[in-house]
């Protein structure tokens, strides 16, 4: 029963996820936290960062380690196979045909209808985070390392994985 719930944790992001793994990444959240409750949020967190940390798709890295978390070696394989499926699918069915209207007037207009739904899911994640952060580490914590995170990205462009590796250094050193 637990290979059919990793499964279909991963799946079913798959399949609603438009855009790849910052629009999946709430849903497995929903799947992961809410739904099965294998993780916290709080833990969660600490696996999306790790997995943002790492080359490669974050959807993918993430149905690695939950399903060998929840299942093993073979929980890991059905996760991640889980994760591309649906894009494998869909991929292989419509290529043909999305090429042969990518200048569509009417696909263009779905694109553009379709990207404030994922920032509306990215948001609620995001305060989710924030809300854990705040009760976990405390407030003084949370916004020193989103000031320092900003900064260090935005205006001395410090690539993200080197601002997660810090923060969980300064993690380990002042709130281990």
């Amino acid at each position: 029963m637990i290979y059919l719930q990793i499964f279909w944790a991963f799946f079913l992001p798959g399949i609603l996820g438009y855009g790849g793994g910052p629009s999946t990444i709430p849903l497995i959240e929903a799947e992961v936290v809410d739904r099965y409750g294998w993780m916290t949020t709080s833990e969660f967190s600490e696996v999306l960062a790790m997995g943002n940390a790492l080359p490669g798709p974050i959807a993918t890295k993430m149905a690695g380690y939950i399903g060998y978390e929840m299942g093993g070696t073979l929980g890991a394989a059905i996760g991640v196979f889980a994760s591309v499926a649906p894009s494998l699918v869909l991929m292989i069915g419509l290529l043909g045909l999305l090429m042969k209207h990518k200048e569509s007037p009417k696909v263009k207009r779905m694109t553009m209808i379709v990207r404030p739904v994922i920032a509306a899911l990215l948001a609620v994640m995001a305060y989710d985070f924030f809300i854990e952060s705040y009760q976990g580490p405390g407030l003084l914590h949370t916004v020193f390392l989103a000031a320092a995170s900003l900064v260090l990205m935005e205006k001395m462009n410090v690539h993200p994985a080197y601002v997660i590796a810090g923060s969980l250094l300064y993690g380990a050193i002042f709130l281990g």
